[in-house]
């Protein structure tokens, strides 16, 4: 399941996944806060994480300025 589409643009769990990150947040809340399961957003953490969208530190992800801008 792929994050960030060919053309450049963030699938819409990807769109979900950055929107809650805009404060230190764990896997868990990110979940809870969007409605989706674990397993997926584990998942889209990695390749957003990869993608530098993302950012974890101690165990707890934000969004980075690129994440944003491609939010705009």
């Amino acid at each position: 399941m792929a994050c960030i589409n060919p053309d450049g643009t963030l699938t819409p769990t990807a769109t979900l996944v950055l929107k809650t990150a805009h404060r230190p947040i764990t896997v868990e809340e990110i979940a809870q806060s969007a409605g989706l399961p674990l397993y997926q957003v584990r998942m889209s953490l990695r390749e957003l994480v990869a993608s530098g969208l993302l950012k974890e530190e101690n165990e707890t992800y934000f969004i980075t300025e690129k994440g944003k801008k491609l939010l705009h």
